[in-house]
């Protein structure tokens, strides 16, 4: 199997103040613009990647074109003033302290975009999660094509319950070492390059081999996955499909070494004790509620199939609650079925639904008058690489992997032009 995810030349900042450098992912508080006027205000006239991003909750009443023209702007004048050093031929080993109390170690480098494919049909051995909005994808290529620099955001998993990939990756040269700002908590990172670097690709190489995938998986003829998307598949889709216009005119040669074959992403071992699989729930409001319990009933009982996996979910409505157990289905498949329940109800009976993610909240919702729940499991994640192998990518709003504040903050850049 060819290389997945590889060392590559990463750009950090130099001689700034870093604490104003990083800012969170930009679909982070989409709803809450003063959180962003807040960050604006700090970082001031101070280099940061807040000049570098558009958050989204501007892009109702921001002229994005203008801000787009800006951000690549200031990309040129931040590369032309020498803001960044390269730190040449590496990974970088991150180690996050999150809000919950817990530790996240990852390795940002380079996904190579000839092994992913974000389509629904797609057979890549770098695989989405969930479905792609693909009617979001036109408005981010557009400012990609343009941009000289890529900020990740993005976090991809690898299914490693040896820890192998990770072995070796933490006593290289420190590179930072600092507080986040808004409490996204202490963050370090030390270059992997050389022997550590190499190891790292033994590890994944080893990880992708047919013989381990199929006595891991039990894969049936099904396409294998090797890593598998957390956080960003929206960019790394923008990323594929610039490329995919970008490789049109080249030799094979350069195609091989171009940098825009290539997306920054941060590699996270599924199995790193930080990570845990919080469910989205779905709550119908403004609908009619009288047969809601007798539908689900009749509608889960239906869709049951034969099998060992089995999980339960619980119906909400009028201060009652049902749990209705659903035998046979994966995670995945369990959440798609849900989610065409929801749908077909609300065109039977009127209505709307909105996802949820805090269990209480959930709870009290679907409590209120005219409305329903219904509450999804928490997925294991030593389920997410078997379900998406067996039965494809998870409908959207499946499951999150933390709050706002641990989402990934922008640090590293790129060149890819």
């Amino acid at each position: 199997m060819e290389k997945l995810f590889v060392p590559g030349d990463i750009l950090l900042p130099q001689n700034v103040d870093i604490s104003l450098w990083g800012v969170i992912a930009c679909d982070q508080y989409t709803s809450q613009p003063e959180y962003w006027d807040a960050v604006g205000e700090k970082v001031g006239d101070a280099p940061s990647t807040l000049r570098l991003i558009l958050p989204e909750a501007y892009l109702e009443t921001k002229d994005t074109l203008a801000e787009t023209e800006k951000i690549n702007g200031t990309m040129e004048k931040y590369l032309a003033e020498g803001v960044f050093e390269t730190i040449e031929n590496s990974y970088i080993y991150v180690e996050r302290e999150l809000t919950v109390g817990k530790t996240r170690r990852g390795l940002v480098g380079l996904i190579d975009l000839e092994s992913y494919d974000y389509r629904a049909d797609s057979v890549s051995p770098v695989h989405a999660t969930e479905g792609t909005v693909e009617s979001r994808l036109p408005p981010r290529v557009k400012i990609r094509e343009g941009a000289s620099l890529e900020l990740p955001h993005i976090v991809v998993f690898v299914d490693d319950p040896e820890n192998t990939v990770f072995k070796g990756v933490d006593e290289g040269e420190k590179l930072y070492d600092f507080e986040l700002m808004d409490g996204g908590g202490h963050i370090t990172a030390r270059r992997v390059f050389g022997k550590a670097a190499e190891g790292v690709q033994t590890a994944l190489s080893k990880l992708g081999e047919p013989e381990y995938l199929e006595k891991r998986y039990s894969l049936k003829g099904k396409a294998p996955v090797v890593i598998a998307m957390g956080d960003g598949n929206h960019s790394l889709a923008t990323a594929r499909l610039c490329w995919e216009k970008i490789r049109e005119n080249l030799t094979p040669a350069e195609r091989k070494k171009h940098p825009a074959r290539f997306g920054l992403a941060e590699l996270v071992n599924i199995h790193d004790p930080s990570i845990g699989f919080e469910p989205i729930h779905r709550v119908l409001f403004e609908t009619n509620t009288r047969s809601y319990f007798e539908a689900a009933r009749e509608y889960f009982a239906n869709v049951c199939k034969e099998g060992n996996s089995a999980h339960e979910i619980c119906l909400v409505s009028g201060g009652n609650t049902e749990n209705i157990k659903v035998t046979g289905l994966t995670i995945g498949e369990l959440i798609a079925v849900s989610q065409c329940f929801c749908v077909e109800y609300l065109k039977a009976h009127g209505g709307k639904i909105d996802y949820i993610h805090d269990d209480d909240t959930a709870l009290e919702m679907a409590q209120r008058e005219n409305c329903a729940g219904l509450l999804l499991p928490a997925m294991d994640k030593n389920e997410l690489f078997p379900s998406i192998i067996k039965s494809g990518v998870f409908p959207a709003k499946s499951f999150s992997i933390g709050p706002s504040r641990d989402k990934r903050y922008y640090l590293e850049c790129r060149k890819i032009k």
